[in-house]
């Protein structure tokens, strides 16, 4: 196995902090707009950070508006502190390899660094990207990653749980890997996008790594 760097997704990924960000933004859209947005029109709100979000919604007062956001969110965090079954082995793996790990995320910085004290996983990874407030990013961001590592994509992998991932992977051109683990994932949508690989396990994608990488 030729690669030499993985970039991860977070949420949905890594730790099961989708069900976060949702009661989080429901619970702060329902206090600054006074109601209650549908699952769809909540759906339509993703692609930029949080800042994007609420600087869109709330123009004169975002600032407010994130910082009771990231309050729920730092809460609510607590109940799904732990990373998925397997990951923190995953890493372990992956770094015993010495295999390179980067994070790139959707989301904000200030959702990120909550994320990251909760479930302990900062440590493991050299490069952090959190999302931008104009819109998803994800593309720009590997090639960010690329261009720090100095390596060419056919070398870099990267691991996410939802379509937009695949379709940033390969608009990169880097090994494109479906976690299919956790609950809130949509698995057709993701698996229509063809990726190079699909687990629906932690336990599953570990095997592959440690068949892959017998001489790392």
């Amino acid at each position: 196995m030729k690669l030499k760097g993985f970039i991860f997704d977070l949420d949905g990924t890594l730790i099961n902090s989708l069900p976060v960000v949702r009661t989080s933004l429901n619970a702060t859209l329902l206090k600054f707009s006074g109601r209650v947005y549908t699952d769809k029109e909540l759906s339509s709100l993703f692609g930029p950070s949080e800042d994007g979000i609420f600087k869109k919604l709330f123009p004169e007062s975002w600032k407010e508006v994130l910082q009771f956001y990231l309050n729920e969110y730092d809460r609510i965090h607590v109940q799904y502190a732990n990373p998925f079954p397997g990951v923190v082995e995953t890493l372990t793996m992956l770094q015993a390899k010495r295999i390179k790990l980067a994070l790139v995320s959707g989301k904000g910085a200030g959702s990120m660094e909550i994320s990251m004290r909760h479930s302990g996983l900062k440590h493991f990874f050299e490069i952090i990207t959190s999302g931008s407030e104009l819109g998803a990013s994800k593309p720009e961001h590997i090639r960010q990653v690329l261009e720090l590592w100095k390596f060419s994509p056919n070398e870099v992998a990267y691991v996410g749980d939802i379509a937009y991932d695949v379709a940033s992977a390969k608009e990169v051109g880097v090994l494109p890997i479906s976690a299919l683990w956790a609950e809130t994932v949509q698995v057709q949508k993701v698996l229509a996008m063809n990726p190079a690989y699909a687990f629906e396990s932690v336990e599953s994608f570990n095997v592959w790594i440690s068949e892959s990488f017998q001489n790392g």
